[in-house]
């Protein structure tokens, strides 16, 4: 009687429970990814520039923007640059404490209270710093001849590190 071989001979299948990964501290959001060029002598050279937002959705939020030779890289260290740049929001009744205008370049930000229940009115670069905050009632608006993404998020960070809880 002859022996028939079934499969390669290694073993696959989940044995045992796999360890869980650890939540991360912050959650990241690409807002910008952008092919730059710089022009030398010899030719051009191609970067990469991220742009990274995070958050913890209970009141932190960072920005970075780096350089990297791929995308992997840039995205990478645009997130180590927004860790060092985190910073704390206050929040009252689920919004924020005042109405608040920001000017960074030609990107003018208003950011104005809600009551529970509105959500997050706003849009671009402003809803993804809002959202990752924590913020969950805010109104905005985007004001200025300015379609700089990178620039209405410096306006926000902005106008929300100079917030204030009136006491």
């Amino acid at each position: 009687m002859e022996h028939k071989k079934r499969g390669s001979g290694r073993r696959t299948g989940n044995r045992g429970a796999r360890p869980e990964r650890e939540k991360p501290e912050y959650e990241q959001k690409i807002l910008d990814l952008a092919r730059v060029t710089r022009v030398t002598a010899g030719g051009k050279r191609m970067r990469f520039r991220a742009t990274v937002v995070i958050g913890n959705r209970k009141g932190q939020v960072g920005l970075g923007i780096a350089k990297g030779a791929d995308v992997a890289l840039a995205v990478d260290k645009a997130y180590r640059q927004a860790r060092k740049k985190v910073f704390q929001i206050p929040l009252v009744n689920e919004t924020i404490p005042h109405e608040i205008r920001s000017k960074f370049g030609a990107a003018k930000v208003l950011l104005r209270p809600a009551p529970k229940g509105t959500g997050l009115k706003a849009g671009g670069s402003v809803r993804v710093l809002l959202e990752l905050a924590g913020v969950p009632n805010a109104v905005s608006k985007i004001y200025g001849g300015s379609n700089n993404k990178i620039n209405v998020a410096k306006a926000t960070c902005e106008a929300l590190q100079h917030l204030q809880i009136s006491k």
